[in-house]
């Protein structure tokens, strides 16, 4: 994720402090992992370096001082150059299921780690996937952001089709691995 220029989009409402921008950036993205402050910070800290962000102030709030940032006319730019270019389509070799289960099936002669990684990585799938829909459940009563219900049935879907690739995959595995008789027969001569 661009997470800079999630950071820009967040200070686009006006200034924030680094809490505020974890806190927008948690509740635009529940399905992700929250956001880690040193991230926050690290990442703000990147956008002044780069001028496309500035300190205005402060703020106390009764709690520890806060620095706030604001978005610069140079961070709008960025940010609407960003939303302009096209992301690339998922699918690339560079995409982990994809590593994983290539490492695996090359690591083994007898492909039996990798019908171990593809077993794991098709149960974690399917826990996501029952999580999703069961949120998608509990939204359909209405009070859930439009952008949230359809980043998670973005996620649902895109989740599908990499079940259905593993199951290719682990089709194509099971073809090519010698057939073995069952432990309690003798091999046909």
């Amino acid at each position: 994720m661009a997470i800079g220029e999630v950071h820009l989009a967040l200070l686009l409402s006006g200034p924030r402090h680094g809490y505020d921008i974890k806190r927008a950036h948690d509740a635009w993205f529940p399905a992700e992992r929250p956001l880690a402050f040193g991230q926050v910070y690290a990442t703000l800290g990147r956008l002044v370096r780069d001028g496309h962000a500035e300190v205005v102030g402060t703020q106390s709030e009764g709690g520890p001082e806060r620095t706030v940032y604001a978005i610069t006319g140079s961070g709008r730019e960025r940010l609407l150059t960003w939303l302009d270019e096209p992301a690339p389509p998922a699918g690339t070799a560079g995409e982990e299921i994809i590593r994983k289960t290539v490492v695996a099936l090359h690591a083994t002669t007898s492909g039996a780690d990798a019908e171990r990684v593809l077993s794991g990585q098709r149960a974690a799938h399917l826990r996501r996937m029952r999580q999703l829909q069961r949120r998608a459940h509990e939204q359909a009563d209405g009070g859930v952001d439009l952008a949230v219900r359809l980043a998670d049935r973005h996620a649902l879907l895109h989740l599908d089709a990499d079940l259905r690739w593993l199951e290719e995959a682990a089709e194509a595995l099971r073809a090519q691995l010698p057939s073995t008789p069952p432990d309690d027969q003798e091999p046909q001569p």
